[in-house]
């Protein structure tokens, strides 16, 4: 068999024929492969005094896969705090402190091969939650007033707009259409004539006289008349 695989594992049969009897032997077959894909992560928070959990697992493999974790950096030594989770390539840290920072590798390894990866650990301080809280609350608040603000500012605007639509309607109902110039003259020019052809000879006597009657009289004296010189002839 040529470039095994893990799918070629199981049970093979051989028979020998040989007369006047057959003979069958049988074999098992265990494909062994070596850790590969091998990831590591941190599970938890990363600040002072919290518990987390250094993770490490192997995509493909045969088992039994057995994991080690070690420090790489700055004392190499595992955190006094650490546990190792057997047969999970978990790493347990407890109580986590500045001095556990640095970066980890773990090793995965069966009878056939190894495989390996790393992850950086960083612990730092606790984040001021008071602090993001009362800036959460506050940005919250300011949010609402400025949304409440806008609200205002619509309804007003809208508010206004619809008062000068009805006050703009109301003086329309109330102020009747104006007169034309034209029926204006035709009417005027229709009452004069109506008034003239209702006057009878009897009646413009007394029009007459009434009508003169109102005229003041008034003599001219002798120094307000006006003579003129006649023009003189060349």
């Amino acid at each position: 068999i040529l470039n095994l695989k893990a799918e070629d594992t199981g049970k093979y049969q051989c028979k020998v024929k040989k007369l006047p009897s057959v003979k069958t032997y049988r074999v098992h077959l265990t494909v062994l492969e070596k850790p590969m894909k091998t990831k590591c992560h941190i599970e938890g928070s990363q600040e002072i005094g919290s518990d987390l959990t250094l993770k490490c697992k192997s995509q493909e493999g045969s088992s039994i896969i057995v994991y080690s974790w070690k420090k790489i950096t700055g004392s190499q030594e595992l955190p006094a705090t650490a546990l190792p989770i057997e047969n999970t390539g978990d790493l347990f840290v407890k109580n986590a402190s500045q001095t556990y920072s640095g970066t980890y590798s773990c090793l995965a390894y069966n009878k056939v091969g190894r495989d390996e990866c790393s992850v950086i650990l960083t612990i730092t301080p606790p984040i001021d939650r008071a602090g993001t809280i009362a800036g959460a609350v506050i940005g919250t608040l300011l949010a609402l007033s400025l949304m409440a603000f806008f609200i205002f500012c619509c309804y007003k605007k809208r508010r206004a707009t619809k008062y000068e639509k009805e006050v703009h309607h109301d003086i329309r109902e109330d102020v009747p259409p104006p007169k034309s110039r034209a029926s204006t003259a035709h009417s005027y020019i229709g009452s004069n004539r109506s008034s003239l052809g209702s006057m009878s000879p009897s009646n413009m006597d007394g029009f007459t006289k009434t009508q003169y009657n109102k005229v003041p009289s008034e003599e001219r004296t002798p120094s307000q008349n006006q003579y003129f010189d006649p023009p003189k002839t060349a």
